[in-house]
């Protein structure tokens, strides 16, 4: 009986031994095959990262493109809305009656006659000069910086003939 209780031990210990090398060359064999790959630092370097460089370039160059355009189409927007923008300033003559419809953020200095704000919210205009406010319906003071904060303002010709600098984009109407 003792002689059976080794050799139980013994097939027991050896049986063990056998799956543990079976799991073993199992998990080996599993390894770096098509359904759990092994990824190596040469194949990173010479396929995956020159195939992600060229993506993201790709893409790079795509939006580029996309934004050249929109740019080119602003462009091209301002420069045919019946008015002016510009970096500088424009003489701009007015008829009595006349109305110049300033783009938002356009400035306006009045040189000569006179001129009275307009828009559908007060304030009309900011004056830079001052740091004040310009209501609807009150008069520009002659060489005072105004400038429009939202759109749809503008500024309505007085008397005889009135000339003012502009800078920004604006429509005489």
């Amino acid at each position: 009986m003792k002689q059976n209780k080794k050799w139980n031990i013994r097939l027991g210990a050896f049986c063990l031994t056998a799956l543990c090398l079976g799991t073993g060359v199992a998990l080996a064999a599993g390894a770096g095959s098509e359904s759990d790959p092994l990824i190596t630092l040469s194949y990173l370097n010479e396929t995956v990262l020159p195939k992600l460089e060229s993506d993201v370039e790709a893409k790079a160059a795509q939006k580029q493109a996309e934004l050249t355009a929109q740019f080119d189409q602003t462009i091209a927007q301002m420069g045919s809305g019946g008015g002016s923008s510009s970096a500088s300033y424009t003489v701009v003559t007015l008829s009595v009656g006349q109305r110049l419809d300033l783009d938002l953020g356009s400035e306006v200095l009045l040189r000569v006659g006179s001129a009275t704000a307009g828009a559908a919210v007060n304030p009309a205009l900011v004056d830079v000069t001052s740091g004040g406010n310009l209501n609807s319906g009150e008069a520009l003071v002659q060489n005072h910086l105004y400038m429009a904060t939202m759109t749809d303002h503008y500024i309505t010709a007085g008397g005889g003939t009135v000339k003012v600098l502009v800078r920004g984009g604006y429509t005489v109407t």
